[in-house]
């Protein structure tokens, strides 16, 4: 018998993907403008913090599509709206 999965867990597993998420696409973002800095741009530093921030940002995207899906998922974390 399979043990059950508590929300708690779950969520916990979500936040170390999107740090995860987080780290890499930051990285890849510093990587890319770097190389467009050096190629392109006369090593400016704009290039750089710009692709860093394109990561960080599709990152968030990513952890608050996926958080959002697990919160509304669960029927105890959902609050009922009575008009």
């Amino acid at each position: 018998m399979a043990s059950p999965v508590y929300i708690e867990d779950e969520i916990g597993r979500k936040w170390d993907r999107c740090l995860t998420d987080g780290l890499l696409k930051f990285g890849g973002g510093v990587v890319l403008g770097s190389v467009f800095s050096f190629m392109f741009f006369k090593k400016k530093r704009w290039p750089v913090i710009l692709a860093g921030g394109f990561g960080i940002g599709m990152a968030y995207a990513n952890c608050e599509k996926d958080l959002n899906a697990t919160i509304t998922s669960s029927g105890d974390l959902v609050p009922d709206r009575k008009c």
